[in-house]
Protein backbone atom coordinates (compact mmCIF):
# COMPACT_ATOMS: atom_id res chain seq x y z
CA UNK A 1 0.00 0.00 0.00
CA UNK A 2 1.44 3.38 -1.03
CA UNK A 3 0.65 6.60 0.76
CA UNK A 4 1.62 10.24 0.20
CA UNK A 5 2.06 13.01 2.76
CA UNK A 6 1.11 16.62 1.99
CA UNK A 7 3.02 18.99 4.27
CA UNK A 8 6.30 18.15 5.98
CA UNK A 9 5.93 20.33 9.05
CA UNK A 10 5.74 19.14 12.64
CA UNK A 11 2.91 16.65 12.17
CA UNK A 12 3.76 15.61 8.61
CA UNK A 13 7.36 14.83 9.47
CA UNK A 14 6.08 12.93 12.52
CA UNK A 15 3.83 10.80 10.31
CA UNK A 16 6.79 9.89 8.09
CA UNK A 17 8.90 9.12 11.17
CA UNK A 18 6.27 6.87 12.78
CA UNK A 19 5.64 4.93 9.57
CA UNK A 20 9.35 4.37 8.98
CA UNK A 21 10.13 3.65 12.63
CA UNK A 22 7.32 1.13 13.13
CA UNK A 23 6.85 -0.10 9.56
CA UNK A 24 7.56 -3.76 10.17
CA UNK A 25 5.22 -3.92 13.17
CA UNK A 26 2.43 -1.98 11.41
CA UNK A 27 2.55 -4.25 8.37
CA UNK A 28 2.71 -7.46 10.42
CA UNK A 29 0.04 -6.58 13.00
CA UNK A 30 -2.45 -5.41 10.39
CA UNK A 31 -1.84 -8.15 7.80
CA UNK A 32 -0.74 -5.68 5.12
CA UNK A 33 1.47 -6.55 2.18
CA UNK A 34 3.42 -3.33 2.67
CA UNK A 35 3.09 0.32 3.70
CA UNK A 36 5.30 2.61 1.66
CA UNK A 37 5.57 6.40 1.37
CA UNK A 38 5.47 7.32 -2.31
CA UNK A 39 5.53 11.15 -2.22
CA UNK A 40 6.00 13.98 0.27
CA UNK A 41 4.62 17.33 -0.90
CA UNK A 42 6.36 20.46 0.38
CA UNK A 43 7.56 23.68 -1.20
CA UNK A 44 10.80 23.55 0.79
CA UNK A 45 13.89 21.51 -0.03
CA UNK A 46 15.14 18.70 2.22
CA UNK A 47 18.30 17.56 0.41
CA UNK A 48 20.07 15.68 3.21
CA UNK A 49 17.44 13.16 4.23
CA UNK A 50 17.76 9.46 3.38
CA UNK A 51 14.38 9.73 1.64
CA UNK A 52 14.91 13.10 -0.09
CA UNK A 53 13.95 11.49 -3.40
CA UNK A 54 10.37 11.22 -2.12
CA UNK A 55 9.87 14.99 -2.04
CA UNK A 56 7.93 16.87 -4.68
CA UNK A 57 6.61 20.40 -5.10
CA UNK A 58 3.91 19.31 -7.53
CA UNK A 59 0.53 18.21 -6.18
CA UNK A 60 -0.25 16.49 -9.48
CA UNK A 61 2.54 14.00 -8.79
CA UNK A 62 0.33 12.68 -5.99
CA UNK A 63 -3.01 13.15 -7.69
CA UNK A 64 -1.99 11.33 -10.87
CA UNK A 65 -0.20 8.44 -9.16
CA UNK A 66 -2.63 5.54 -9.42
CA UNK A 67 -0.60 3.46 -6.97
CA UNK A 68 -1.03 6.03 -4.18
CA UNK A 69 -4.25 4.99 -2.47
CA UNK A 70 -4.03 7.03 0.77
CA UNK A 71 -3.08 10.70 1.17
CA UNK A 72 -2.19 12.34 4.48
CA UNK A 73 -2.97 16.08 4.71
CA UNK A 74 -0.96 17.92 7.37
CA UNK A 75 -0.54 21.30 5.67
CA UNK A 76 -3.07 23.08 7.85
CA UNK A 77 -5.32 26.00 6.93
CA UNK A 78 -8.18 25.95 4.46
CA UNK A 79 -6.48 26.68 1.17
CA UNK A 80 -5.07 24.91 -0.74
CA UNK A 81 -5.77 22.05 1.70
CA UNK A 82 -9.48 21.96 0.82
CA UNK A 83 -8.87 21.91 -2.92
CA UNK A 84 -6.16 19.25 -2.64
CA UNK A 85 -8.19 17.00 -0.34
CA UNK A 86 -11.30 17.30 -2.48
CA UNK A 87 -9.33 16.43 -5.62
CA UNK A 88 -7.81 13.38 -3.93
CA UNK A 89 -11.21 12.11 -2.83
CA UNK A 90 -12.65 12.68 -6.31
CA UNK A 91 -9.75 10.65 -7.70
CA UNK A 92 -10.68 7.72 -5.42
CA UNK A 93 -7.96 8.20 -2.82
CA UNK A 94 -8.69 8.07 0.92
CA UNK A 95 -7.53 11.08 2.95
CA UNK A 96 -6.38 11.27 6.58
CA UNK A 97 -5.99 14.73 8.11
CA UNK A 98 -5.04 16.49 11.33
CA UNK A 99 -6.52 19.76 10.02
CA UNK A 100 -9.25 20.83 12.45
CA UNK A 101 -10.01 24.00 10.49
CA UNK A 102 -10.67 21.97 7.35
CA UNK A 103 -12.89 19.40 9.08
CA UNK A 104 -14.91 22.06 10.93
CA UNK A 105 -15.50 24.05 7.75
CA UNK A 106 -15.99 21.32 5.13
CA UNK A 107 -16.45 18.05 7.02
CA UNK A 108 -19.99 17.38 5.78
CA UNK A 109 -19.05 17.95 2.15
CA UNK A 110 -15.85 15.90 2.26
CA UNK A 111 -17.46 13.00 4.13
CA UNK A 112 -20.28 12.91 1.57
CA UNK A 113 -17.79 12.93 -1.29
CA UNK A 114 -15.74 10.14 0.32
CA UNK A 115 -18.90 8.05 0.67
CA UNK A 116 -19.83 8.64 -2.98
CA UNK A 117 -16.37 7.53 -4.09
CA UNK A 118 -16.30 4.59 -1.65
CA UNK A 119 -13.15 5.85 0.08
CA UNK A 120 -12.50 7.41 3.48
CA UNK A 121 -12.02 10.86 4.95
CA UNK A 122 -10.65 10.33 8.48
CA UNK A 123 -9.60 12.94 11.05
CA UNK A 124 -8.75 11.38 14.42
CA UNK A 125 -5.91 13.85 15.02
CA UNK A 126 -8.06 16.92 14.38
CA UNK A 127 -9.51 17.16 17.90
CA UNK A 128 -7.33 15.72 20.65
CA UNK A 129 -3.96 15.27 18.97
CA UNK A 130 -2.80 11.91 20.28
CA UNK A 131 -5.89 11.37 22.47
CA UNK A 132 -8.16 8.71 20.93
CA UNK A 133 -11.60 10.34 20.76
CA UNK A 134 -13.08 10.20 17.22
CA UNK A 135 -12.71 6.44 16.84
CA UNK A 136 -14.11 5.68 20.33
CA UNK A 137 -17.17 7.83 19.58
CA UNK A 138 -17.96 6.19 16.23
CA UNK A 139 -17.00 2.65 17.22
CA UNK A 140 -16.72 1.88 20.93
CA UNK A 141 -19.65 4.11 21.94
CA UNK A 142 -21.74 3.49 18.82
CA UNK A 143 -24.53 1.92 20.89
CA UNK A 144 -25.21 5.17 22.76
CA UNK A 145 -27.46 8.12 22.20
CA UNK A 146 -25.26 11.06 23.12
CA UNK A 147 -26.51 13.67 25.56
CA UNK A 148 -23.48 15.88 25.91
CA UNK A 149 -19.84 16.31 24.95
CA UNK A 150 -17.60 18.82 26.72
CA UNK A 151 -14.08 19.40 27.78
CA UNK A 152 -10.77 21.19 27.86
CA UNK A 153 -9.92 21.27 24.17
CA UNK A 154 -6.93 23.61 24.02
CA UNK A 155 -3.64 22.88 25.77
CA UNK A 156 -2.28 26.43 25.48
CA UNK A 157 -5.13 28.05 27.39
CA UNK A 158 -5.13 25.23 29.93
CA UNK A 159 -1.41 25.78 30.53
CA UNK A 160 -1.99 29.51 31.05
CA UNK A 161 -4.91 28.99 33.43
CA UNK A 162 -2.92 26.35 35.35
CA UNK A 163 -0.13 28.88 35.88
CA UNK A 164 -2.65 31.45 37.09
CA UNK A 165 -4.31 28.97 39.46
CA UNK A 166 -1.25 27.26 40.92
CA UNK A 167 1.47 29.92 40.66
CA UNK A 168 -0.57 33.10 41.09
CA UNK A 169 0.84 34.26 37.76
CA UNK A 170 -0.84 36.89 35.58
CA UNK A 171 -2.27 35.88 32.23
CA UNK A 172 0.37 37.96 30.43
CA UNK A 173 3.23 36.29 32.33
CA UNK A 174 1.81 32.80 31.76
CA UNK A 175 1.33 33.46 28.05
CA UNK A 176 4.95 34.55 27.74
CA UNK A 177 6.14 31.30 29.33
CA UNK A 178 3.82 29.31 27.06
CA UNK A 179 5.39 31.01 24.05
CA UNK A 180 8.92 30.40 25.34
CA UNK A 181 8.11 26.69 25.77
CA UNK A 182 6.58 26.40 22.32
CA UNK A 183 3.05 25.85 23.63
CA UNK A 184 1.75 29.11 22.16
CA UNK A 185 2.35 30.72 18.78
CA UNK A 186 3.87 34.16 18.37
CA UNK A 187 0.32 35.25 17.53
CA UNK A 188 -1.72 33.29 20.12
CA UNK A 189 -5.12 34.63 19.01
CA UNK A 190 -6.56 31.28 17.85
CA UNK A 191 -5.84 29.77 21.26
CA UNK A 192 -6.55 32.52 23.79
CA UNK A 193 -9.66 33.80 21.99
CA UNK A 194 -11.17 30.30 21.85
CA UNK A 195 -11.17 29.76 18.06
CA UNK A 196 -9.16 26.52 18.22
CA UNK A 197 -11.47 25.05 20.86
CA UNK A 198 -14.49 26.19 18.83
CA UNK A 199 -13.40 24.22 15.76
CA UNK A 200 -12.87 21.13 17.88
CA UNK A 201 -16.25 21.26 19.62
CA UNK A 202 -17.91 21.73 16.22
CA UNK A 203 -16.30 18.49 15.02
CA UNK A 204 -17.29 16.60 18.17
CA UNK A 205 -20.85 17.97 18.13
CA UNK A 206 -21.28 17.13 14.44
CA UNK A 207 -20.06 13.59 15.09
CA UNK A 208 -22.13 13.01 18.25
CA UNK A 209 -25.37 14.61 17.09
CA UNK A 210 -25.26 13.98 13.35
CA UNK A 211 -25.59 17.48 11.86
CA UNK A 212 -22.79 19.72 10.63
CA UNK A 213 -22.18 22.76 12.82
CA UNK A 214 -20.12 25.71 11.60
CA UNK A 215 -17.71 27.53 13.94
CA UNK A 216 -19.18 30.96 13.15
CA UNK A 217 -22.53 29.78 14.57
CA UNK A 218 -21.03 29.10 18.00
CA UNK A 219 -20.82 31.73 20.72
CA UNK A 220 -17.10 31.78 21.47
CA UNK A 221 -15.24 33.57 24.25
CA UNK A 222 -11.58 33.20 25.18
CA UNK A 223 -9.64 33.71 28.39
CA UNK A 224 -8.28 37.24 27.88
CA UNK A 225 -10.68 38.79 30.41
CA UNK A 226 -9.80 36.37 33.24
CA UNK A 227 -7.93 37.97 36.13
CA UNK A 228 -6.19 36.62 39.21
CA UNK A 229 -9.05 38.11 41.23
CA UNK A 230 -11.46 35.78 39.40
CA UNK A 231 -9.16 32.81 39.99
CA UNK A 232 -9.07 33.55 43.72
CA UNK A 233 -12.83 33.99 44.05
CA UNK A 234 -13.35 30.69 42.19
CA UNK A 235 -10.98 28.94 44.59
CA UNK A 236 -12.86 30.32 47.59
CA UNK A 237 -16.11 28.77 46.37
CA UNK A 238 -14.45 25.40 45.66
CA UNK A 239 -14.23 25.90 41.92
CA UNK A 240 -11.58 26.41 39.24
CA UNK A 241 -11.72 28.30 35.95
CA UNK A 242 -11.22 26.32 32.75
CA UNK A 243 -11.85 27.13 29.10
CA UNK A 244 -14.63 24.70 28.21
CA UNK A 245 -16.05 23.76 24.84
CA UNK A 246 -19.39 22.03 25.16
CA UNK A 247 -22.34 20.79 23.13
CA UNK A 248 -25.55 19.26 24.40
CA UNK A 249 -29.14 18.73 23.37
CA UNK A 250 -31.96 20.64 25.01
CA UNK A 251 -35.38 19.21 25.86
CA UNK A 252 -36.57 19.96 22.31
CA UNK A 253 -33.71 18.10 20.69
CA UNK A 254 -31.84 21.21 19.55
CA UNK A 255 -28.10 21.50 19.98
CA UNK A 256 -26.52 24.14 22.21
CA UNK A 257 -22.79 24.51 21.58
CA UNK A 258 -20.45 27.10 23.08
CA UNK A 259 -16.88 27.88 24.07
CA UNK A 260 -16.17 30.03 27.10
CA UNK A 261 -14.42 30.14 30.45
CA UNK A 262 -16.42 28.34 33.12
CA UNK A 263 -16.25 27.88 36.87
CA UNK A 264 -16.33 24.13 37.43
CA UNK A 265 -16.39 22.25 40.72
CA UNK A 266 -13.01 21.24 42.11
CA UNK A 267 -14.55 17.75 42.49
CA UNK A 268 -14.94 17.43 38.72
CA UNK A 269 -12.40 15.22 36.90
CA UNK A 270 -11.82 18.16 34.55
CA UNK A 271 -10.64 20.38 37.41
CA UNK A 272 -7.52 18.26 37.93
CA UNK A 273 -6.45 18.39 34.27
CA UNK A 274 -3.61 20.91 34.13
CA UNK A 275 -0.78 22.24 32.00
CA UNK A 276 -0.96 21.33 28.29
CA UNK A 277 -3.23 18.34 28.86
CA UNK A 278 -6.67 18.13 27.25
CA UNK A 279 -9.70 16.29 28.60
CA UNK A 280 -12.92 15.36 26.84
CA UNK A 281 -16.08 14.08 28.52
CA UNK A 282 -18.64 12.18 26.45
CA UNK A 283 -22.03 11.49 28.02
CA UNK A 284 -24.04 8.63 26.50
CA UNK A 285 -27.39 7.31 27.66
CA UNK A 286 -25.98 3.81 28.11
CA UNK A 287 -22.40 4.40 29.24
CA UNK A 288 -22.97 7.62 31.25
CA UNK A 289 -19.89 9.87 31.43
CA UNK A 290 -16.60 8.73 29.89
CA UNK A 291 -13.41 10.81 30.06
CA UNK A 292 -10.49 10.91 27.63
CA UNK A 293 -7.36 12.68 28.94
CA UNK A 294 -3.92 13.27 27.47
CA UNK A 295 -1.67 15.72 25.68
CA UNK A 296 -3.64 17.36 22.92
CA UNK A 297 -0.65 18.10 20.73
CA UNK A 298 2.95 17.07 20.12
CA UNK A 299 4.72 15.80 17.01
CA UNK A 300 4.68 12.04 17.53
CA UNK A 301 1.48 11.93 19.59
CA UNK A 302 -0.49 13.64 16.82
CA UNK A 303 1.31 11.64 14.15
CA UNK A 304 0.32 8.46 15.99
CA UNK A 305 -3.35 9.40 15.58
CA UNK A 306 -2.88 10.12 11.87
CA UNK A 307 -1.11 6.81 11.30
CA UNK A 308 -3.97 5.05 13.07
CA UNK A 309 -6.29 6.51 10.43
CA UNK A 310 -3.91 5.46 7.67
CA UNK A 311 -4.03 1.88 8.95
CA UNK A 312 -7.84 1.99 9.08
CA UNK A 313 -7.90 3.08 5.44
CA UNK A 314 -5.39 0.40 4.45
CA UNK A 315 -7.25 -2.39 6.24
CA UNK A 316 -10.83 -1.41 5.32
CA UNK A 317 -11.76 -1.66 1.68
CA UNK A 318 -14.33 1.02 0.94
CA UNK A 319 -16.00 3.62 3.12
CA UNK A 320 -16.23 3.03 6.87
CA UNK A 321 -19.93 3.80 7.17
CA UNK A 322 -20.12 5.29 10.68
CA UNK A 323 -17.74 8.15 9.88
CA UNK A 324 -20.47 10.46 8.66
CA UNK A 325 -22.77 13.35 9.54
CA UNK A 326 -25.50 15.23 7.69
CA UNK A 327 -25.24 18.51 5.88
CA UNK A 328 -25.83 21.67 7.86
CA UNK A 329 -29.39 22.54 8.87
CA UNK A 330 -30.17 26.05 10.06
CA UNK A 331 -32.75 24.94 12.61
CA UNK A 332 -30.72 22.45 14.68
CA UNK A 333 -29.06 24.98 16.98
CA UNK A 334 -30.21 26.91 20.00
CA UNK A 335 -28.12 29.79 21.32
CA UNK A 336 -26.38 29.45 24.67
CA UNK A 337 -27.98 32.80 25.49
CA UNK A 338 -31.34 31.01 25.57
CA UNK A 339 -30.22 28.27 27.96
CA UNK A 340 -30.51 28.27 31.78
CA UNK A 341 -27.19 29.32 33.31
CA UNK A 342 -25.85 30.37 36.70
CA UNK A 343 -23.23 33.11 36.60
CA UNK A 344 -20.25 34.38 38.55
CA UNK A 345 -20.12 38.19 38.53
CA UNK A 346 -17.42 40.54 39.79
CA UNK A 347 -17.52 44.32 39.79
CA UNK A 348 -16.90 47.55 41.69
CA UNK A 349 -19.34 49.80 43.50
CA UNK A 350 -18.63 53.07 45.28
CA UNK A 351 -21.60 52.39 47.57
CA UNK A 352 -21.52 48.64 48.24
CA UNK A 353 -24.54 48.58 50.53
CA UNK A 354 -26.85 50.21 48.00
CA UNK A 355 -25.35 48.17 45.17
CA UNK A 356 -26.01 44.91 47.01
CA UNK A 357 -29.61 45.95 47.65
CA UNK A 358 -30.01 46.64 43.94
CA UNK A 359 -28.38 43.32 43.02
CA UNK A 360 -30.79 41.39 45.25
CA UNK A 361 -33.83 43.31 44.09
CA UNK A 362 -32.99 42.61 40.44
CA UNK A 363 -31.50 39.10 40.61
CA UNK A 364 -33.11 37.69 43.73
CA UNK A 365 -31.04 35.43 45.93
CA UNK A 366 -27.30 35.55 45.25
CA UNK A 367 -24.27 34.09 47.03
CA UNK A 368 -21.59 36.65 47.87
CA UNK A 369 -17.94 35.61 47.69
CA UNK A 370 -14.88 36.79 49.59
CA UNK A 371 -11.14 36.85 49.02
CA UNK A 372 -8.17 38.14 50.97
CA UNK A 373 -7.04 41.73 50.38
CA UNK A 374 -9.98 42.50 48.12
CA UNK A 375 -10.51 46.21 47.40
CA UNK A 376 -13.19 47.68 49.62
CA UNK A 377 -15.36 48.55 46.64
CA UNK A 378 -15.19 45.09 45.01
CA UNK A 379 -18.24 42.82 44.92
CA UNK A 380 -18.30 39.22 43.67
CA UNK A 381 -21.25 36.83 43.74
CA UNK A 382 -22.93 33.81 42.18
CA UNK A 383 -26.42 34.02 40.72
CA UNK A 384 -29.06 31.32 40.69
CA UNK A 385 -29.89 29.57 37.42
CA UNK A 386 -31.89 31.51 34.82
CA UNK A 387 -31.95 32.07 31.05
CA UNK A 388 -28.61 33.69 30.32
CA UNK A 389 -29.82 36.58 28.16
CA UNK A 390 -32.44 37.45 30.78
CA UNK A 391 -29.78 37.46 33.49
CA UNK A 392 -27.49 39.66 31.42
CA UNK A 393 -30.29 42.14 30.75
CA UNK A 394 -30.96 42.34 34.48
CA UNK A 395 -27.27 42.78 35.24
CA UNK A 396 -27.01 45.71 32.83
CA UNK A 397 -29.77 47.45 34.76
CA UNK A 398 -27.62 47.52 37.91
CA UNK A 399 -26.07 50.88 37.09
CA UNK A 400 -24.40 51.17 40.51
CA UNK A 401 -22.15 48.18 39.71
CA UNK A 402 -19.15 48.54 37.39
CA UNK A 403 -18.94 44.98 36.07
CA UNK A 404 -15.50 43.50 35.41
CA UNK A 405 -16.20 39.79 34.91
CA UNK A 406 -19.13 37.58 33.95
CA UNK A 407 -18.33 33.83 33.81
CA UNK A 408 -20.73 30.92 33.58
CA UNK A 409 -20.93 28.11 36.11
CA UNK A 410 -20.84 24.59 34.68
CA UNK A 411 -21.52 21.16 36.18
CA UNK A 412 -19.01 19.14 34.15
Amino acid sequence: MKISVMGYGTVGSGVVEVIMMNNEQIVKNNCLDSLEISHILDLRDFPNLPFSDKFTKEFNDILNDDETKIVVETMGGLHPAYEFVKSCLQAGKSVCTSNKELVAAYGDELLKLAKEKDVNFLFEASVGGGIPIIRPIVKCLAGNKFNKVAGILNGTTNFILSKMIRDNMSLEEALKIAQENGYAEKDPTNDIEGHDACRKICILASLCFGDHIYPDEIKTEGITKISLSDVEYAKNCNRVIKLIGSAEKDENGKICAQVSPALISDASPLSAVNDVFNAIMVDGNAVDEVYFIGKGAGKLATASAVVGDVIDCAVNKGTIKNYFWNEHKSDVLVSSDDMPTALYIRGFASDKENAEKKIESVLGKVTYLKRENAPKDEIAFLTSCDIRKIQEEKIKSIDSLDIQSVIRLADY
